[in-house]
Parts: structure tokens; C-alpha cells; sequence
């Protein structure tokens, strides 16, 4: 096999160990473990530090009380006692050093062959390199040496070698060195873990990700079920695309409600303005027939605008800021503008509220919600029994937290099976297929509750129909 034939594998694997490398995990991982590396290096150093420092203490210790051992023997036998007990001191195994000289430096018995002159000059503690062999043997050892003048000048020297104290250092070095390479490999390993697993889980929603954007809307990311972020994540996202599907789906049936709803009036408005070209014989039948293309285009405008505001309601675009208003003042004053209307048509508006009915809100579309409840009770609202009262009754009223606007009627009602229904753009029940309208009231009332965080509520008032609009009291 060629090398160009080997290299293709070789690049996919540095392209794989590149994109664990670059993952945010890997990059964590590497963080933490330089961080636990550091405070790692600290703790042993200082464990190494203290114990050279407790070792040094103890070295001291024995030196200074053999120091005053020897001094005692000298002061009680003189300078034979003193070296009579340093030569069996120096042939004892151990670490020991002795070393007794003349006021001129000479030595005179000891374990100590060789020692820097500067040393045995000046009295105190010092710490450097000793000889204890022969000539032939020049090797040279470090300990710690204390230096004490005698009476009669004589020189004193007691140390103890560091080499066990030395050893031990090596030994938590080494131990060290590598404990900390164990842990960088296992931090390195950890990590590539890690982060293979959260790169797999990335790549799976990559890839469902790119299927959704190729148009199937209903692939959702896998939930893996072990509530990390990443599963959070997921979820919001599948909840998210749950949202675009609903309103996608809605945007389909607004399109074909459009088309099939507004096909109607527009076909006659275009029959009108045709008739009136070819059989208006005076300007005044031309002018009629104008005014009626008129009213027919106002009402398609009207549509339209409901259209766009209940669209703007649902994607929480309020048209006004939000304010704090009284709900029940608000119901009076639409359910007065209403009361010449129900007259015409023989139903009494009755008006019952509450006190101190404060909703945050937008006051304009929680009346116009009001306004369309009430027309839709007045077109609908006439008796469905002869013992019905002819009466619509309209109540402002707060029950816990929520403010509850609800408009009643004694008409022939909604089915309980339709109630979910009429909610929807251009839904007309058989029944009200005779009145005016285009089915859009009851979308919009249902969009401002949403906006306000509300709900409308659909029930039957046996007989007739109650509408609820429930608000939270005083937040928007």
C-alpha cells in the first residue's frame, strides 16, 4: 500500500482528535486538571518543606544535647575523659560526627577526617561538606556541623550527616514526579472521555438539527435521559421546535382559511364592481354600486387588521406598553358603548363588577377582548327557549390571583365538542354561518388572554353560552 493510500485514515483520525481537543469539555477538563496539578505541586511542597524542617529541628536537638553531653564530660574529667568517650561515640554505627582539635586546628580524635578550616574558626552552627575516610578516599558528604570552643581552646565539633534526610527528599521528589505524570495521563484520558462522549451527543444533534432544517419539522433532539445541561438543553429546543411546528401549522391553516374563507367576498366584490359597469344607466346606480364595492373592501380591511393584530398578539408584540388599569371600570365602559346595540335587537346589557379590579396590561386590547365577547353575544345571544330571559349579563369579579371578565348569554350556545374549535382563525359553526362575520372575534379574544398570561375559558350557561376571560391580578 502506497503512503498516499495510508494517509486519508491517519487525517480522519487527526480531524477526530482535533474536534475532542477543541470541545469546551476537553478545554474544562485541561483547566481543572492544571489547576489540580498546581494546588497538587503545592501540597507536596510543602509537606516536603515541613518535613526537612521537623528533620533539621531533630538534628539540631540531638546535636546541641550531645554538645552539652561532651562539654559536661570534659568540664567533670578533662580533655582524656572528653576523648576517651568521643572515640567510643565515633566507632558507634549511625550518623554521628565527632571531632575534637587543638586551639590551632589539629585534630585529635574524631570521625571526621576532613572539614573546612573557615568552619572550626568561628564557633556556631553550620551546614557543608565533611570528609570521613582517608587520603585516598576524598568523597565528600553534607551535614549539619555545630562548632564549640572549650576551656583551654580546644575545638568541639558534633554534627549529624543529612544523607537520610536527603533520601528522603529524593523519595517524595520521585514520588512526586510521578504521581503528577499519573495524574496529567489520567486527566489527559478523563478528559478525551469526557469529551468524546459530550462530542457524540453534539454530533447527534448536529445531525438532527441539519434534517430539520431540510424541512422535516417533526425530528426532535434524543433526550438521554440523565438530566445534565445538555439533556436540558434538548429539551428546550424540542419544545421550541414544538412551537415552530404549532405556528407553522397555523400559519398553513390561516393560508387556506384565507383562501377559502375570503374567496367568497372577494368574488362578489368583484361580481359587484362587474355588474356595475355593465348595467348601471345613470351615475346615480353607478355611484350605489360604488358605495357597496366600498363596504365590501372596508370589510376585507377589517379582516385583514384582525388578522395582523391577533398574528402580532401571538408573537407577544403588544402595540402599547404596559400600564395598570382598573378590568372592572374598563367592562362598564365597553358594556355602556354596547347597550344602544342590544336594545336594537331586544336583549338588556346587565353589568355586575367588583371593586379594585387592578390588572398590568394593555388596556386597549384587554377592552377590545371585551367588545368582541360582547358582539358575539349579542349576534348570538337571543333566547333558545321561550323561558330564557332576553338578557346578557356581563361580570367583572376576582377569584384568588386571577381577575375573571366574563360575558353570558341565553342563545343557543356553543357544543362542548366545538368549544376547542371556535378558537381558531375563520371557524364558523353551521348555526352562525347566516350572521355577519368571518370568524376571527373569539382568535383574538383567545390571543390577548395569551399575551397577558391568561386563558379563556368556554362554558355552558344552560342555556347559552359563558366566556371567561381569566387575567393574573396585577402582572402582565
Amino acid at each position: 500500500m502506497s503512503p498516499s493510500a495510508a494517509s486519508p485514515p491517519q487525517d480522519g483520525l487527526f480531524a477526530r482528535l482535533g474536534k475532542v481537543f477543541r470541545t469546551t469539555a476537553f478545554k474544562l477538563s485541561l483547566a481543572y486538571l492544571v489547576l489540580f496539578a498546581v494546588l497538587a505541586s503545592l501540597g507536596l511542597g510543602y509537606v516536603a518543606w515541613n518535613a526537612r524542617r521537623v528533620l533539621d529541628d531533630q538534628i539540631v536537638s540531638t546535636i546541641d544535647a550531645e554538645i552539652n553531653g561532651l562539654s559536661e564530660q570534659y568540664t567533670a574529667g578533662g580533655l582524656r575523659r572528653l576523648i576517651a568517650v568521643v572515640e567510643r561515640r565515633a566507632k558507634e554505627p549511625g550518623a554521628s560526627l565527632y571531632l575534637v582539635t587543638t586551639p590551632a586546628g589539629e585534630h585529635i580524635v574524631g570521625n571526621v577526617s576532613r572539614v573546612s578550616a573557615d568552619i572550626l574558626a568561628r564557633p556556631g552552627q553550620y551546614e557543608g561538606f565533611y570528609g570521613r575516610g582517608t587520603e585516598s578516599d576524598q568523597s565528600e558528604h553534607r551535614a549539619i556541623m555545630r562548632v564549640f570552643t572549650l576551656a583551654g581552646g580546644f575545638r568541639l565539633l558534633v554534627g549529624r550527616d543529612t544523607e537520610e534526610r536527603d533520601r528522603l527528599r529524593a523519595a517524595i521528589g520521585n514520588t512526586f514526579g510521578s504521581s503528577l505524570a499519573l495524574v496529567v495521563l489520567l486527566g489527559v484520558l478523563g478528559g478525551w472521555f469526557v469529551a468524546s462522549r459530550v462530542l457524540k451527543r453534539v454530533d447527534d444533534m448536529t445531525e438532527t438539527t441539519r434534517t430539520i432544517m431540510a424541512g422535516d419539522l417533526d425530528g426532535r433532539l434524543r433526550v438521554a435521559g440523565t438530566g445534565d445541561e445538555l439533556d436540558r438543553l434538548a429539551q428546550n429546543l424540542n419544545l421550541m421546535l414544538e412551537r415552530i411546528g404549532e405556528l407553522m401549522r397555523g400559519m398553513k391553516e390561516v393560508s387556506d382559511n384565507i383562501a377559502h374563507d375570503l374567496k367568497t367576498p372577494l368574488t362578489r366584490l368583484r361580481n359587484r364592481a362587474d355588474e356595475a359597469l355593465r348595467t348601471a344607466e345613470s351615475p346615480d346606480a353607478l355611484r350605489t354600486a360604488i358605495e357597496g364595492v366600498i363596504e365590501d373592501s372596508d370589510g376585507l380591511i377589517r379582516v385583514f387588521n384582525a388578522l395582523l393584530t391577533i398574528a402580532r398578539l401571538e408573537a407577544g408584540n403588544a402595540p402599547e406598553s404596559v400600564r395598570r388599569f382598573d378590568a372592572g371600570a374598563v367592562a362598564r365602559e365597553v358594556a355602556e358603548l354596547y347597550e344602544p346595540l342590544a336594545e336594537d335587537r331586544g336583549l338588556s346589557l346587565t353589568v355586575c363588577t367588583e371593586p379594585d379590579l387592578i390588572l398590568d396590561g394593555n388596556r386597549e386590547l384587554v377592552g377590545q377582548a371585551i367588545a368582541n365577547l360582547i358582539d358575539n353575544a349579542i349576534k348570538y345571544g337571543a333566547r333558545s327557549a321561550e323561558a330564557a330571559p332576553q338578557e346578557i349579563t356581563v361580570s367583572a369579579t376576582r377569584a384568588d390571583d386571577r381577575i375573571r371578565l366574563t360575558v353570558a348569554d341565553y342563545g343557543p350556545g356553543i357544543p362542548e365538542a366545538e368549544r376547542g374549535r371556535v378558537l381558531d382563525r375563520f371557524v364558523r359553526l353551521d348555526a352562525a354561518r347566516s350572521r355577519p362575520g368571518f370568524g376571527l372575534g373569539l382568535s383574538l379574544v383567545n390571543a390577548v388572554a395569551r399575551l397577558h398570561g391568561g386563558s379563556l375559558d368556554l362554558a355552558d350557561n344552560a342555556p347559552g353560552l359563558a366566556v371567561t376571560l381569566s387575567l393574573p391580578a396585577g402582572a402582565a
